[in-house]
């Protein structure tokens, strides 16, 4: 493993769980208030993480990489969009399926989830154009 490699997977860990944070605790403030569904809340909590995670992404995780923002965000978000509808999924299941509480099947998912997203941020999202 590279230098570089490594400083992208730890800067990916750091801004991933930054970003974790501020969708974790929006969402599951939203639903323990009871001002949203579990579902609702987790769209609004995936919202206020986008930017953090996107621009947090840019300028540390993915740094030494040459996409530009026009190449780069469309593709993250396509990323990050990808990796939302496979964790809105496993939480819709979890909460139908399971007596499982929304805050640890919402803490589970984020993190299988994140696996994927640096793959295909590192790989795809932004990797420039050759």
């Amino acid at each position: 493993m590279t230098k570089v490699h490594r400083y992208s997977i730890s800067w990916f860990a750091i801004i991933g769980a930054l970003a974790a944070g501020v969708h974790y605790i929006v969402a599951v403030s939203l639903e323990l208030t009871s001002i949203l569904t579990p579902i609702h809340a987790n769209t609004v909590g995936f919202l206020f993480a986008f930017p953090v995670s996107y621009f947090g992404h840019r300028q540390f995780s993915f740094s030494a990489q040459n996409a530009s923002h026009l190449h780069a965000f469309p593709r993250f978000f396509l990323v990050a969009l990808t990796g939302f509808l496979a964790n809105q999924l496993l939480v819709l299941n979890a909460i139908y399926f399971t007596r499982v509480p929304f805050w640890l099947v919402l803490g589970i998912v984020m993190v299988l989830v994140a696996v994927s997203t640096y793959f295909l941020s590192r790989y795809w999202a932004f990797k420039g154009k050759k």
